[in-house]
């Protein structure tokens, strides 16, 4: 009696462990509308720089900003002056007002050199205003710019460790300007998934419904509507007991991912293959060019020195055995099953995408 209580504590026990309990929480699978950031930019220039900056006579903008903001200074440079700088650096600033800022509030910037200035670490920004699409300056930068690379030249040859004609300035930027918002003003809250999913969506609307929080209706794969009373301290309270809701996510689509440029694939779990048989070869050409000097045999004999290339050419072809491939119905058996095949990933982008045409790669081919 006691080894069979135990059998059954031990398989009770298994089958929690095989089978466990997943789900996400809403504010990981949605986004709000018109909660969103908006992008800020602006020109400005950075001083201070080491001997780094923008060589004035091929970028002639740098001069003529320097010129502006001396001239709002209270000084005047006369005209045609030569001015040789290289401490200063035109850069452009960019930042992403989030939202719901208050004026006062302090807000990242990303600096970026926009001349040939070689490097702009150890610089201070100047005071920047940041405008929005409407051109009206919501923000002012100014600070030290902090760049996260290194270099060293030296006898005409150089050394540069990452970027160092970008930088960050943490709290660089300060808000002047508030953006209006619509928060609370409707009666309808719009949650929009990250991705598309009809099944997402209805089960987001009916997690919500039972909760009893609002009533939900999904709209569309994207969208999902909740009727809620209007005002800001009601919606906060609502959204607040909606966005922790678990939901229980289920198979997503299936996709490989292939970015051409680094040579990089990326499957999701849900990636399958059926049976097929796959042949690959490499077929090479090498072409090897000599040049051959010939010489008269005699200083005087009146011939010429002249230069002869002898070239070769050859044809190399490897591989292209057929090699079969069994049906898999887990990642960890596709993985194993294209390992086998002792593919380059180069080779196994091309595997790929003649598996979707033949119909045997059961997901969705992207090309990034």
């Amino acid at each position: 009696m006691r080894k069979l209580l135990s059998g059954i504590l031990c398989l009770a026990f298994s089958a929690l462990v095989v089978l466990p309990a997943s789900a996400d929480r809403i504010r990981d699978l949605t986004t709000i509308q018109g909660v969103r950031d908006n992008a800020l930019i602006g020109y400005g220039l950075v001083v201070g720089l080491d001997g780094t900056g923008d060589q004035t006579t091929q970028t002639p903008f740098t001069t003529q900003t320097l010129t502006n903001m001396l001239s709002q200074l209270g000084i005047t440079v006369p005209a045609g002056t030569n001015m040789q700088l290289k401490n200063v650096a035109a850069v452009m600033v960019t930042a992403k007002m989030p939202p719901f800022s208050r004026s006062g509030q302090a807000i990242d910037v990303v600096v970026s050199s926009m001349g040939n200035a070689k490097s702009i670490r150890g610089g201070t920004l100047l005071m920047t205003p940041l405008k929005g699409v409407d051109n009206q300056v919501y923000a002012l930068a100014q600070g030290n710019v902090l760049v996260g690379g290194a270099g060293a030249a030296a006898g005409g040859s150089s050394v540069a460790v990452n970027q160092l004609s970008g930088g960050r300035i943490t709290g660089g930027a300060t808000i002047e300007r508030e953006l209006p918002t619509t928060f609370g003003s409707s009666g309808t809250i719009n949650l929009q998934l990250n991705d598309e999913d009809f099944n997402m969506a209805q089960q987001i609307s009916d997690a919500i419904n039972r909760q009893g929080v609002g009533t939900a209706t999904a709209l569309d794969a994207r969208n999902v509507q909740v009727v809620v009373p209007r005002g800001n301290s009601s919606q906060v309270r609502i959204l607040s007991q909606i966005q922790n809701i678990e939901v229980n996510v289920g198979p997503m689509d299936a996709k490989v991912i292939i970015n051409s440029r680094t040579g990089s694939v990326v499957m999701n779990r849900d990636v399958t293959l059926d049976s097929c048989a796959v042949a690959q070869g490499n077929l090479s050409v090498v072409v090897n060019q000599q040049n051959q000097v010939s010489q008269p045999n005699t200083p005087f004999g009146g011939g010429q020195t002249v230069v002869t290339p002898n070239t070769n050419i050859s044809v190399r072809q490897s591989g292209g055995a057929i090699q079969q491939v069994r049906s898999s119905a887990s990642l960890n058996n596709v993985v194993r099953t294209l390992n086998a095949l002792g593919a380059t990933p180069i080779d196994l982008m091309s595997i790929l995408q003649a598996m979707k045409t033949a119909g045997c790669l059961r997901a969705d081919l992207e090309i990034i």
